[in-house]
């Protein structure tokens, strides 16, 4: 009894200390990724009119991001796998800086669509390099709750930088630049500073963890391998190429989609759309800010629970069919203010789906076929974004409404759902020993 309370006594100290050295880092890393990302949104109110963009070639500069994302998104993973955390996501927050500032030397529609290639270029990899990176570090009873301290920069993304967004459209003038330039070049100079922060601070793998202490160290370097030796044994250890084709990472493919679809179209065009409701630039970002609130409640609190379920399956397929329901009720009152009772059930929905989702992956998949696939699931969530926003815009700038293109991003949430319900060999590997749940 003594020596489990011993082991018990080193696992809550080693994860407390891990978690306190490396999720703030990881946190701050994707919530700055995601204001240089949608901040176009809060851009928008005045960008588009400054450089003649209509709906649909926003939409096109929103797309473009994709093009140049989607290409490098699986190889960066394999990169990171294979040189180090370390080194390849410092590389990616600089470049990424550089980019999201660059955003502030746009002239007309050809430089808005080349930089936002650009940008999406530099900064492929960052997420699902992370998520890749966190397990190899925390064990699976612990996922749910680490997987939300990282997601949880996507509503803390639109509780700060909404407000921060529309407060620097307000420096409109200042040294004779237009707000939204400001907004651009203000909000990309943190990544790259904390991309130097990166290449000092962060620790590839826990052998060379030297601020744990030797206990810690060899309890984490074991108990990580025993578990991806649980994984392999199985569900035996895939290829690159297997692990791309298997028919469960498919379907968490046409999963992600959805989440990406939702998120993506969110971001884009929620502000639009409250500015339509008749309020100022500077209140958009303060109306936006309150689903977001009630967002990362719902994940922090969604995630403890998260842990402590087998099979999330119909709990995940429950939150989508939520998200379906918010999207709907957007769409038929989109031009009044109650549709942001909507907007508030889908930041429930996909607030706590994010960090349950994934969990999934490394149930049945291990070592480079985990970081190949993770990155290709993730691709999915990024072809919502060229498809939704795309598919929103053009219906915008032909129906002169929004509501069709919501109803849309409704149904990929439906679909979403009925793929998860069907994904039916992943929750074996849940029945594997587990601690700390």
């Amino acid at each position: 009894m003594r020596g489990e309370a011993v082991v018990e006594d080193i696992e809550s100290a080693t994860v407390r200390t891990v978690a306190w050295r490396l999720l703030p880092l990881v946190f701050l890393l994707y919530l700055l990724s995601l204001i240089d990302r949608v901040n176009l949104g809060f851009a928008a109110l005045t960008m588009n009119k400054d450089l003649g963009l209509t709906a649909y070639t926003y939409s096109l500069g929103v797309a473009a991001f994709f093009f140049g994302y989607i290409p490098c998104e699986v190889p960066s993973n394999l990169l990171l796998e294979r040189i180090g955390a370390r080194r390849w996501i410092g590389r990616i927050a600089i470049t990424w800086g550089l980019a999201a500032s660059a955003m502030a030397l746009v002239s007309g529609e050809r430089s808005f669509l080349l930089v936002r290639f650009l940008l999406g270029t530099a900064e492929a990899g960052l997420f699902p390099g992370m998520l890749l990176y966190l397990t190899y570090w925390f064990p699976r009873g612990y996922r749910a709750r680490v997987n939300a301290a990282l997601v949880l920069a996507i509503p803390a993304s639109g509780a700060l930088g909404a407000p921060l967004a529309t407060s620097l459209l307000e420096l409109n003038g200042t040294l004779g630049l237009a707000g939204w330039k400001w907004l651009f070049l203000l909000e990309g100079i943190p990544t790259i500073v904390l991309g130097f922060v990166v290449l000092r601070l962060l620790t590839d793998r826990p052998a060379n963890a030297t601020w744990l202490t030797p206990e810690s160290r060899a309890w984490l370097a074991a108990t990580m391998q025993r578990e991806r030796a649980s994984v392999e044994a199985a569900h035996s250890q895939l290829s690159i190429r297997r692990g791309l084709v298997d028919p469960r990472v498919l379907l968490l493919c046409i999963t992600y989609f959805g989440f990406g679809s939702i998120s993506y179209c969110m971001g884009y065009f929620l502000p639009l759309i409250v500015k339509g409701w008749g309020f100022s630039n500077f209140a958009v970002g303060w109306v936006v800010a309150v689903p977001s609130l009630v967002g990362i409640f719902a994940m922090i609190s969604g995630s403890y629970f998260a842990d402590r379920i087998e099979d999330k399956r119909p709990l995940l397929s429950a939150l989508l069919v939520l998200c379906a329901v918010g999207w709907i009720g957007m769409g038929f009152y989109a031009t009044s203010a109650w549709a942001l009772i909507a907007v508030t059930l889908v930041e429930i929905g996909i607030g706590i789906a994010r960090p349950m989702f994934w969990t999934v992956p490394p149930m049945f998949l291990s070592g480079a076929a985990m970081a190949g696939a993770i990155a290709m699931i993730s691709v999915f969530a990024n072809f919502g974004g060229i498809v939704g926003p795309v598919v929103i815009g053009w219906l915008k700038t032909t129906t002169n409404s929004f509501s069709g293109g919501l109803y849309y991003v409704a149904c990929c949430a439906l679909v979403s759902a009925i793929a998860i319900v069907a994904l039916r060999t992943a929750p074996r590997a849940a029945r594997l020993p587990r601690r700390g749940g």
